[in-house]
């Protein structure tokens, strides 16, 4: 074989041989592959940062949502707390009014009543006693009585009545609690002739101190009517009541007591403004 056909040999093997081009195809898959590697541990890497910086952005907004939540609940409790508070205050204000209100009215009615006590006339007493004595069981006057009635008890009554503008007055007639021991009463009988004049006083027969206390009241009443028709207390109207032994004078009932007191036996004037008549049924 010669030179030239050994040289077109050669050449014949380096066109057939490929192996440079395999191994450079190789290492360029490999750099590729190497570099896709790389780019996914950057992406991995990357979105592990990511994930991390998330999650401590989670921690720290769900720290900060508990943090609220327990504030929320604290802030719902005292406003639950403050809400009791003002529904027991409220309450409490409500029981105020209530008290100040009555404590208004009490207030109001005790102002009136001292005002009624202050604008009330004065009760004038005339004690059975000593110079002014009705003798035992008897509603005749004696005439120490008479003439106090005369020369005081009517100057009185018209200073009274035009100072408070009153014109009925009241004669109660009071007694002790003795036993009356006279015959039997004709009061009903005669009772109405003795006030209009048509007999005295002396006709009436008391059967208990109802009616002498009722005798004495309207002796007394006849004595000022005939005042009256004098000219002195003009538009005075008068009344004979009897208490007989139930009041003390302090106004109290009186317990029983048969003793002689004569403390308890009284005649009172009373004043009061004429008022319209109500019937009652």
């Amino acid at each position: 074989m010669g030179k030239k056909q050994l040289h077109r040999t050669y050449e014949a093997i380096e066109e057939l041989n490929i192996w440079p081009s395999f191994t450079d195809l190789i290492a360029n898959a490999f750099m590729i592959i190497s570099l896709f590697l790389l780019l996914a541990l950057f992406k991995s890497l990357f979105l592990k940062t990511a994930a991390d910086e998330t999650e401590l952005n989670l921690s720290e907004t769900e720290r900060q949502v508990r943090i609220l939540k327990r504030e929320i609940a604290v802030l719902e409790n005292e406003l639950g707390e403050s809400t009791d508070t003002i529904r027991q205050l409220r309450k409490g204000s409500a029981q105020l009014q209530t008290l100040l209100q009555r404590s208004n009215s009490r207030v109001n009615i005790l102002e009136s009543e001292v005002n009624r006590l202050k604008s009330a006339p004065p009760v004038v007493v005339i004690q059975d006693s000593g110079e002014f004595q009705f003798a035992s069981g008897s509603a005749e006057l004696p005439s120490e009585l008479r003439q106090y009635i005369i020369t005081d008890l009517v100057e009185r009554i018209e200073q009274i009545s035009q100072e408070r503008n009153l014109y009925i007055v009241e004669v109660i007639g009071h007694t002790d609690g003795q036993i009356n021991v006279n015959s039997p009463s004709n009061l009903d009988q005669q009772l109405e002739a003795v006030a209009k004049g048509e007999r005295s006083i002396n006709s009436l027969s008391p059967g208990s101190n109802v009616d002498l206390g009722l005798m004495r009241a309207l002796e007394v009443v006849k004595e000022l009517q005939e005042i009256q028709k004098q000219g002195r207390l003009e538009g005075v109207r008068f009344r004979a009541y009897s208490a007989a032994q139930l009041l003390l004078p302090s106004g109290d009932f009186a317990s029983i007591n048969r003793v002689p007191d004569a403390s308890r036996r009284r005649i009172e004037i009373r004043f009061s403004p004429i008022g319209k008549a109500e019937t009652i049924r």
